[in-house]
Parts: structure tokens; C-alpha cells; sequence
């Protein structure tokens, strides 16, 4: 039992080790040794929120493993926010404001007010040419967001600098080199600048900046009696793997009166600082770790590999400078006795557990061991050791799955040894998680609960305005003056559940607006005004003022006349048209918000309007909602608190606005959930590689990692020969998380990388940090089957998650756990499937069924035997206004006039022409302006052709003979349907008119076979039912005749279709219509083959412009993919139905 003390003796303590599990334990039972008071709370610094819920966590552990049995009373801070704290603590809080007006978040804005005054001084021409031709103030903006961080850094990093350019002096000073260099005259400008803020904030507040105030605190604590109530009387540093030395020197001035107790996680028990650049400004005078024994105390380059640690080399500089600058503050040898008391060290470096490569990796870096002098010393690795995986991959999708089915295996494996894995002891980490995200909710996110594949897992990190749809909106929003409206934006707003809620509609609502908007003809604009300020024609068509003025006017008159312009649109009716009304309310509001968006605002204003945006558009249905409209709100009201600070009343164009408060709201907090009992996935970032049994790193590309992050060409920390100990490089934080990374794996290191191209496989590089640790194992280990030891610990996966190597493959590294592709590739192996039994016809067949089955055999079998559909859905494309129109959008609007013209008489059908024609333009599915006209004269004179043939054929046969009744049995088929459109002639001989708005014949004045095969179904069961009947399929360019045939003929003809029927009722029929006409139709008796080249050429693309009948049809692709297989399942076996077509058509020129 740990014996308690009755008092907390101030001072700076520093815990050392290589296991940040074994130092938390040690604190934890410091905490319980040495207790605040029940009402104190302990104070604990850390740098992510990942590692106060880790301690935390610790903490709550049950007493007899190392935990207080409670975690409560904890008050975990960041750094910077806890040292403004102390400083008003001690200089008092009269003396030390708040926020300063210094802060970052508050610079911005005294800068955006105060650049465009300062422009034409001389000193201030590099800007002034930077900001040339900014007219919406976003370079402005830009630019004052990375001044103050730049000014940020300075206080932090470069207090002495700012000291001088306050005085005047235009210099830049470098105690520890002994410099002191004039700045270049085109950098003095950030020291004009300078003393520009030090005068706008006024002398009362000019040495309120944090270089100023850490400056004061130090002379005050030094000299002041006592420690001030405010403070605790212990503060806890805990894992950090860097802090500025500004920071390690206030927490050494606090120590006068409190307990700074500082946990280091150090990856070398020895001393290493020589090993890499820069050692010279490193030269301290007291080093807590002892020299490694054979080192010399100061290598040459040349003869460093033989003493350091390559990886410790190339990634350990910022670990490095910061427990060097900790060995200025740190005296050991005054606080080393009160830990052996009571038999716990200082200094925890244990050796890691087991023999595994990654064991030997992170023993070799603890004991800073050279790699191996030959290749006879290299120890082997073993082939069931995958403590470090390697695996390459196609794309960030194939990371995850590949990832997924590792995880699975490791599972597995761990607990048939009787040691477990459990999800919450994984974690994964990318450079960028808003690229994997997406991705990993799509693998891990699409398995149900209760399958054995199911892993939990959470993702962290992540930005609001990529996850969260309420904020996705606002964001949607706030974009309004560039937005074009589309049918997808506002559809999208609409799915947005608190915007459904704001306006009365529920989910079941949007498949009926969505069907609404298509068919008014809306596509992009709010009106004719909106469209113009995006400078494009200020043209109502397709606009959202269109299509509501057509939904309400058919809403009032349905199918009636035209209003004005205004055609109704007849579908709005029934209890659903009160769907219009919530509709409309959304328009108008969109309207009012993009009027008043557009122009420019104060900070004042914009927080009216921007509050009635969020109470116009949105309402908390939940308490998620609800709270991120609050804190929508508080991001609100501190930017416009921001803004008054730093004196900024001029108007703000919305961009620079959004951007400011959308920032502000996805800045993370330490609320923010990362440890939730499930595999872990977030960004690399500091102190996330916290210990887990198994650690995965995706992601590890070539530019990706470490992230690109050029500084800014102004930041003077950046320049050669500038940096200092203890200088943050963000390039050097990414080497350093990789260490930890690979220091914090306690079972498992798996690395994913994009290591081929998914569209040619060729190779690439993985990231430089991959490639050195890569290159060490190569170097200090062999592989059990090869010197490679790569080869053993790298696997190539194939591009498909469904590829046969997964399941056939010789390497037994290659395998999934996705079933259903194994389920694909054992139905595939099958060499035949048992055809259905025959279909046992229910009541008549229509014609429509024999109509689909002849121009579409393999998809009717799908369709009506197996109730199957491939077929995507056709969403068209909503967002574009017609420019021009397809082939598919002529024929209909062709018909549409076709139409009209029929509905009344010969006198009547050119005005009802142009009626319908005007009817198209004022529904706006016609092309916009001019584009318009030739469609129009297009489709005009097919309709007046056509109409024309028609009127022709009606001299011969002038009388309507309504419609008749067939009824056909063949076999156990009953054939029942009516034929319409019939027409009798003086003799009272029957003909068929079918009216085709698109040509008949192909270029070379053929007829286009496959539009003759649904007329040619009617014509033949007419004539089986002995109706003697002429069809005529009558088209702009031509008249096909289908004469009468004989009763019998007819009934043999339709047998054999009726036989192709039942057979491909059984299974997909081995034929397709155009290939099997094109056979045909080429087929010459003194060459047999001259069919079967034909149908292959029409079968499959010959060339990249040239798509063969295969590729449209996903049913005949599912079934015979290529013509060989289509060929050797008997396509010449069921070509007579379409012989016999050939048989009986013939053209006509004229009607």
C-alpha cells in the first residue's frame, strides 16, 4: 500500500520513459501518494484530446491495477490557455486582460482594418502589390489570417525580435550565434507592421502581447512572497512531445510554489542528441541521460552510423530539441530520492515485451543500436512473424478493405491463442481523414450488427461541414451568391431533417417534389434575376420561379389552357398538393436570404441577418440539432465579438464571413469523442500514437506523408540559419508522429500505402519515412525463405476486392473474408446451370409480353420469370437545362405533335402544330433561346411528314374501324389483347397505321429491322387469328408494308415464336435482336459464314465510337458477355423469328 503524504511539496519534476503506459501508472500512484485536497482539483496539461481520455480513462481503473478507482476532479487543459490563466493570476487581473488583443482571433481583424490604411507607405509596397485587384477583401482576409499566426509564433518563439522592433530597430537577433543581422528591406515591413499594432491598441494595451506579459510574470514571480490562490498547488504536464521554451519557462517559475510534474515519453535511454543536425546550439551544460558506453562524446559524420540509431537519426529531431531544452530546467539529482523512497525511478526505460520484429525494432532504437556491421550478423525473421505488415494497394477504398480483412484475421488469430484483441485496442491513423472517411463508412459502416464480420468503430476529426448535414446545409447556404439553385442543391437542403422540420415536411414528401420539379421542367435559378447576377441571360425558363408558377397553375385549372406563358403542369392535385405550399415558402425564403446575401454587411448586420437565416431554415428536432444550433449561435457572437476587439465596422463580403464562422464553430475542442471502445480512426496529429496493441497507419503515400506544408515565403522563423531549439516544423512534427507511431504498436505495426496505379498498375513510391524504415528492416534483418526480407513482409493485393487470387491463389497471404465474392466466383465456376422448370402460363398473353420478348429475350427472361431488373435507374440529369435534344427527347416531342395533329382534322393539323410546338416551349423541356428553333423546325416538319404520309394512306383506306379483339390458342397459350388504330378501305379491307415520329430506314434505304419487330407481333397474331390485315409503319422517311399472310403460314410462324417464348422462359435465350437481324440480313447461301461475321461485328464494339449491342444491355452482359459464348449457346438456332419478318416486309416510297 502506498503510503500517503500529508503535504505537496512544490517543485520541477521530470519522469523520463520509453512506455507512456508505465509513466501514467507511476503518476498515477504520485497522484495517490501525495493527494490534493478533496475540493482541489488537479491540473493537467496535454497536447491532444486523445490523451486526456487515455489518462483519464487510467485514472478510473479499479485501484489494484494501477488506477484511483475514480477519474473526477480533473481539469485537463491546453498549454497556451493555462499559462494566460497563471499569468493573470499572478500579475493580477487588472494588469492582464482576459483575451489579449494580441490572440490570434483577434489580430485578424485589427489587421483587416488596419492594411488598407498603411498601403501607400513606401515600407509597405510588398503588400501593397500582394493585395493589387482585391475587390471582395478575400486576399485581405487570407492575408491578416496568416499575419496573426505569423505574429503568434513570434510572441511564442520570438519574443526578442518583437522586443526590438518595438524599440525600433529593424534587426533580427540570434543570442545563442552571437547575431544580430539588419532585416532585408523587403522583410522590414513586418516590423513597421508591428509597431503599427503596438500604436492601434494604444499604450495601456501595448504590452499586453504574450512576449510582453511572459516577460512581466517572470520578474513578478521571481520577487513576489507568496503563490496567489488562484493558482494550483500542482500542475501536470503529460505527454507532450514538444513545448516552446517560453512555456518550460514559466512552469519552471511556477515550481517556486507549485508541483510541475512533467511525464516525457523519450524513446533512447541514452544520451542522443548528437546524432542529428544542429548539435551544436545544443551544447548543454547538465544532461539527464548518461552517454551510451563505447560513444564518443561527439561523433563525426563519418563515423556516425557506427554508433546511431538511423531511424532515431532521421526522425528524432523534434524529440530531441525538446528534451534538451527540458535538461535546462531539470534538476534530478533534487527530487531522484523522493521517488526511490518509496521504490519507483525517474528515469522508466523497460525493455519491450517479446521477440517479434517489432519488439527488436523499438529495443534497437531504446538502446540506440547501430544496425548490423554484415550480413552474417542480421538476424532472420520468421515467417509467422506479422508484428510489421506491409501491405500495397490500389486506392484509399482497397486500404480499407484490405485493413478490414487484416483486422479480422488478427482477431482471430489472437484469440485462438488465448490473448485477444478487442477493437478498442486498434487504432488507425491517416494523414488526411476527411479523404478516408468517407471510404471507411462505406467498409465498416455497411456490415450489420450482427454479422460475424461486424467491427465497431468510431472516426474522429472529422469537419462538421463534411459529416454533419444540418452543418452541410448551413454551408450549402451560405454559398448562396456563387450557388446556381440546382434541382441536387435544394433537393439536397430538403433531405437535411432540421430544414424538413422547418417547413412541415416529412421524408415520404421528397420522391413527390423531386417527381414534381422534374416534370415542371425546373433544372437551375431561382429567376430570371438570380440567373443574371451570375452573368448568364436573365432567362425565367427551367428556373424554380418556372416550375412553381406551372405546379400551382395546374394546381387551379389541372390539364386547362395555358395562362399567358405559363403552361400547367396537371400532375399537382389530391392531398399531396399541399406539398406545394411548404415548397413555395422554401423558394421565397432562398429568394429573400440571396438578396440579401449579396451584398456586403457589417459585422452588426451580419449577425441579423445571419441568425435569421438559421431561424428561417432550420429547426432542432433533436437535442444533437438543437445544440449545434447553439453553438452555431456562440461561434456567432464571438466572431462579432472578435470583430468589435479589433475595431473592425467596415461591411464584410460574405465569403470572408462564412469562412470566419464556419472555422470557428469545426475548431476541436477536448469534449470531442476519440477513445470510445471501438477501432479508433483519426488524422495523425501529436500525441495521438498513444499505446495500442496493434497500430495502423493508411495513407503512407509519396506527398502525402509528411504533409506538405511549405511556410509562408514572409515567415522569417523559416529562413536558413534562423531556426532555434525547440522551433516547430510541421514537416518534422510528421516525422516525429511516425516514430511514436511505431514506438506506441505493442502486438502489430500495419502500414498501407497507394503503392500501384489503378489504371495501369504501375508502381509507386511510398512515402520518404516508409522508404527509410523499409530500407532499415532491409538492412538488419533477413527474411526466413530469401535474404528479402521485403518480400516476406510486403503483400500485393489485386485492384478488386473480388479478385480470383483471394480464393484460388497459391500465396496464402492473400484472402478475405467477403463472402459474397467467394458465393460469386463458385456460382461463376459452374460450367452449366439446370434450366427453370417450364413456365406454367396463367390466363392470356398479351401482346406486350411476345413484343418484349422478341426485342429483348435474355432481359424479359430476367424481368418476368426470375423478377429480376439490372436496369439503373434513369435519373437523368436535373441540374442541366436542355441545349440540345437527344434522339430519345426528339422522338417524344415529335409524337407529342404527331399527336396533336391527330386530334383534329386534315384543315386543322398545321395550327395544331404549332399549338403543341408552343406548348413544348412554355414546359420547358425545349432547348433555351435560340437553340430552340432548329429543334422546333426539326421536329415540326418530322410530325408534318409523317402526318402527311398518314393522311395519304388514308385516301385507301378512309374509314375508322375502331379496334378489334384478338384471341389466338397455341398449345396451352392463349394470345388475348385488342388492336387499335385500324382502318378499313372501300372494300372493306383492313389496315393496321402505326406512326413512327423517327425514321424507318437505315442510311442505305433499308428498313431499321428491330423497330419493325413489336409491329411485326401485331401483324403476325392478327393473321393467326385469320384477320386479314395490311400494317403499314409509317415514318418520315418511308412506309413499311407488312402484307397479309396466309392464315396456316401465320400459325407456324407463331408457333415457333411461342416456342422461342417458353424456352426463354427457362433460362436467358442465347440471342439478341439487332445481332440476330444483322445475321439475317448478311447471310448469303454460298457463304455460311458471312451471317456469323456480321452478327459478331454487331454484337461487340469494333472500335472506341463504335458500341455493340453487349455493351447497353446489362442482362445480355450478365449472360453471354462476348459473342463466342453467345455463338456456342446455339444463337443459330433461334433466328427463324426473325427470318421471318425479312420474309414479308417490303418499302414503300410513299404511303
Amino acid at each position: 500500500m502506498i503510503e500517503r503524504s500529508e503535504a505537496v511539496t512544490p517543485g520541477f519534476m521530470v519522469l523520463h520513459g520509453n512506455r507512456l503506459e508505465e509513466l501514467r501508472d507511476v503518476l498515477a500512484a504520485w497522484l495517490q501518494r501525495e493527494p490534493l485536497a478533496p475540493l482541489e482539483n488537479e491540473v493537467v496539461l496535454v497536447q491532444s484530446n486523445g490523451i486526456a481520455q487515455w489518462f483519464k480513462l487510467a485514472l478510473a481503473r479499479d485501484r489494484d491495477t494501477g488506477g484511483l478507482g475514480i477519474s473526477a476532479a480533473v481539469d485537463v487543459q491546453l498549454p497556451g490557455r493555462f499559462l494566460w490563466v497563471a499569468y493573470r493570476a499572478v500579475l493580477g487581473r487588472d494588469a492582464v486582460p482576459p483575451e489579449s488583443p494580441f490572440d490570434k482571433s483577434r489580430l485578424v481583424w485589427r489587421l483587416m482594418r488596419l492594411l488598407p490604411h498603411r498601403l501607400d507607405e513606401p515600407v509597405f509596397a510588398p503588400l501593397a502589390a500582394f493585395l493589387g485587384g482585391d475587390d471582395d477583401a478575400r486576399k485581405r482576409y487570407q492575408l491578416a489570417e496568416r499575419l496573426a499566426d505569423l505574429y503568434d509564433q513570434y510572441q511564442v518563439y520570438r519574443a526578442d525580435w518583437l522586443d526590438d522592433w518595438a524599440a525600433g530597430e529593424d534587426v533580427l537577433r540570434d543570442d545563442a550565434r552571437g547575431s544580430r543581422l539588419a532585416m532585408p528591406p523587403n522583410d522590414r515591413w513586418q516590423a513597421a507592421l508591428w509597431r503599427v499594432l503596438l500604436e492601434d491598441v494604444g499604450p495601456d494595451a501595448a504590452h499586453s502581447h504574450r512576449a510582453a506579459v511572459h516577460q512581466a510574470f517572470l520578474h513578478a514571480v521571481s520577487t513576489a512572497d507568496s503563490r496567489p490562490r488562484a493558482l494550483p498547488r500542482r500542475i501536470v504536464v503529460f505527454g507532450m512531445s514538444s513545448l516552446p521554451r517560453q512555456t518550460l519557462e514559466a512552469l519552471s517559475a511556477l515550481s517556486r510554489w507549485c508541483q510541475v510534474l512533467m511525464v516525457v515519453m523519450n524513446p533512447c535511454r541514452h544520451y542522443w542528441a548528437d546524432i542529428v543536425e544542429d548539435r551544436e546550439l545544443l551544447r548543454a551544460e547538465r544532461r539527464r541521460q548518461t552517454q551510451k558506453p563505447g560513444m564518443p562524446a561527439l561523433p563525426s559524420g563519418d563515423d556516425l552510423h557506427l554508433h546511431a540509431h538511423p531511424l532515431l537519426a532521421a526522425w528524432g529531431k523534434q524529440g530531441r530539441d525538446y528534451i534538451r531544452l527540458l535538461d535546462e530546467f531539470d534538476h534530478a539529482d533534487g527530487y531522484r530520492e523522493r521517488f526511490t523512497a518509496w521504490e519507483q525511478r525517474i528515469d522508466l526505460f523497460d525493455e519491450p515485451e517479446g521477440q517479434h520484429l517489432l519488439a527488436q525494432v523499438q529495443r534497437a532504437v531504446l538502446d540506440l543500436e547501430p544496425l548490423p556491421v554484415d550480413d552474417a550478423s542480421r538476424p532472420v525473421v520468421a515467417i509467422s512473424d506479422t508484428s510489421i505488415a506491409f501491405h500495397v494497394a490500389h486506392g484509399p477504398q482497397r486500404e480499407v478493405e484490405i485493413l478490414h480483412d487484416q483486422l479480422l484475421a488478427r482477431f482471430a488469430d489472437a484469440a485462438s491463442r488465448g490473448d485477444p484483441i478487442m477493437p478498442r485496442d486498434v487504432i488507425v491513423m491517416v494523414p488526411d481523414i476527411e479523404t478516408y472517411g468517407p471510404h471507411i463508412e462505406a467498409v465498416f459502416g455497411r456490415i450489420d450488427r450482427d454479422d460475424p464480420r461486424f467491427i465497431p468503430f468510431s472516426v474522429a476529426d472529422r469537419t462538421a461541414r463534411g459529416t454533419v448535414p444540418l452543418v452541410m446545409a448551413l454551408d450549402m447556404l451560405l454559398g448562396m451568391p456563387e450557388s446556381r439553385f440546382t434541382v441536387s442543391d435544394v433537393i439536397d437542403l430538403i433531405d437535411v431533417a432540421a430544414v424538413r422540420a422547418r417547413f412541415n415536411l416529412d421524408a415520404a414528401a421528397l420522391p413527390v417534389l423531386h417527381r414534381w420539379i422534374e416534370g415542371a421542367g425546373i433544372r437551375w435559378g431561382l429567376d430570371a434575376a438570380q440567373r443574371s447576377s451570375l452573368d448568364l441571360p436573365a432567362v425565367t425558363q427551367n428556373t424554380w420561379l418556372f416550375g412553381l408558377r406551372r405546379m400551382l397553375l395546374g394546381y387551379a385549372v389541372g390539364s386547362g389552357e395555358a395562362w399567358g406563358d405559363i403552361e400547367p403542369y396537371d400532375e399537382v392535385g389530391g392531398l399531396d398538393a399541399a406539398l406545394v405550399g411548404p415548397l413555395a415558402d422554401l423558394l421565397d425564403r432562398l429568394a429573400v436570404h440571396w438578396a440579401a446575401m449579396t451584398t456586403p454587411a457589417t459585422p452588426e448586420e451580419w449577425g441579423v441577418r445571419l441568425r435569421a437565416l438559421l431561424g428561417d431554415f432550420f429547426s432542432g428536432i433533436d437535442r444533437e440539432d438543437a445544440a449545434r444550433i447553439v453553438r452555431l449561435e456562440d461561434a456567432l457572437e464571438q466572431w462579432q465579438r472578435a470583430c468589435a476587439d479589433g475595431g473592425l465596422v467596415e461591411a464584410l463580403p460574405l465569403a470572408v464571413v462564412r469562412e470566419a464562422w464556419l472555422t470557428l464553430f469545426d475548431q476541436g475542442s477536448l469534449s470531442q469523442r476519440f477513445l470510445a471502445g471501438a477501432v479508433s480512426f483519426g488524422t495523425l496529429m501529436p500525441m495521438r500514437a498513444i499505446p495500442f496493441r496493434v497500430v495502423c497507419l493508411l495513407g503512407m503515400n509519396d506527398g502525402d506523408y509528411p504533409r506538405a506544408r511549405p511556410p509562408m515565403d514572409f515567415d522569417l522563423m523559416s529562413r536558413a540559419g534562423a531556426w532555434r531549439p525547440g522551433d516547430r516544423s510541421r514537416r518534422e512534427d510528421d516525422r516525429y508522429l511516425f516514430l511514436e507511431a511505431l514506438l506506441s504498436a505493442r502486438d502489430a505495426l500495419h502500414i498501407g500505402w497507394v503503392g500501384r496505379s489503378a489504371r495501369d498498375n504501375s508502381e509507386r513510391a511510398p512515402s520518404v519515412l516508409l522508404g527509410q524504415l523499409r530500407d532499415y528492416l532491409a538492412a538488419g534483418w533477413r527474411g526466413a525463405a530469401s535474404d528479402d526480407v521485403l518480400a516476406q513482409l510486403t503483400v500485393v493485393h489485386p485492384l478488386q476486392p473480388f479478385s480470383r487470387d483471394y480464393f484460388v491463389g497459391g500465396d496464402a497471404r492473400l484472402f478475405t473474408y467477403a463472402r459474397e465474392w467467394r458465393q460469386a466466383h463458385e456460382a461463376a465456376a459452374v460450367a452449366s446451370v439446370d434450366a427453370l422448370p417450364p413456365l406454367v402460363v396463367e390466363g392470356p398473353v398479351s401482346l406486350g409480353v411476345l413484343r418484349r420478348f422478341l426485342r429483348h429475350p435474355v432481359r424479359e427472361f430476367f424481368n418476368l420469370r426470375l423478377g429480376v431488373r439490372f436496369d439503373l435507374d434513369d435519373v437523368g440529369n436535373d441540374d442541366i437545362e436542355p441545349f440540345v435534344a437527344n434522339g430519345l427527347d426528339r422522338h417524344t416531342m415529335a409524337d407529342t405533335l404527331l399527336r396533336a395533329a391527330l386530334r383534329g382534322d386534315a384543315a386543322t393539323a398545321e395550327a395544331a402544330i404549332a399549338d403543341a410546338a408552343t406548348a413544348l416551349r412554355r414546359q420547358g423541356v425545349l432547348p433555351l433561346a435560340g437553340f430552340a428553333t432548329p429543334v422546333l423546325r426539326d421536329i415540326e416538319a418530322t410530325a408534318t411528314a409523317v402526318h402527311a404520309r398518314y393522311l395519304t394512306a388514308c385516301r385507301a383506306w378512309p374509314n375508322d374501324a375502331g379496334k378489334r379483339e384478338l384471341r389466338v390458342v397455341v398449345g396451352d397459350v392463349v394470345i388475348e389483347d385488342w388492336l387499335a388504330d385500324l382502318r378499313s378501305s372501300a372494300a372493306n379491307e383492313l389496315a393496321s397505321f402505326i406512326l413512327s415520329p423517327s425514321s424507318v430506314l437505315d442510311t442505305e434505304g433499308k428498313p431499321k429491322w428491330h423497330r419493325l419487330l413489336a409491329p411485326w407481333v401485331d401483324h403476325l397474331v392478327a393473321q393467326a387469328a385469320g384477320m386479314a390485315l395490311q400494317t403499314r409503319f409509317i415514318g418520315p422517311d418511308a412506309t413499311v408494308v407488312l402484307d397479309p399472310v396466309d392464315t396456316d403460314m401465320a400459325r407456324a410462324m407463331l408457333q415457333t415464336l411461342i416456342a422461342a417464348w417458353r424456352e426463354g422462359m427457362r433460362g436467358p435465350l442465347p440471342v439478341a435482336a439487332k445481332t440476330a437481324l444483322a445475321w439475317v440480313a448478311a447471310e448469303r447461301p454460298d457463304d455460311p459464314q458471312s451471317g456469323r461475321d456480321a452478327a459478331r461485328a454487331t454484337y461487340e464494339s469494333s472500335s472506341d465510337w463504335r458500341r455493340g449491342e453487349v455493351d447497353d444491355d446489362p442482362y445480355l452482359i450478365r449472360s453471354y458477355p462476348d459473342f463466342t459464348s453467345l455463338d456456342r449457346a446455339g444463337l443459330s438456332r433461334w433466328l427463324a423469328p426473325y427470318r421471318d419478318v425479312f420474309d414479308i416486309a417490303r418499302v414503300e416510297g410513299g404511303a
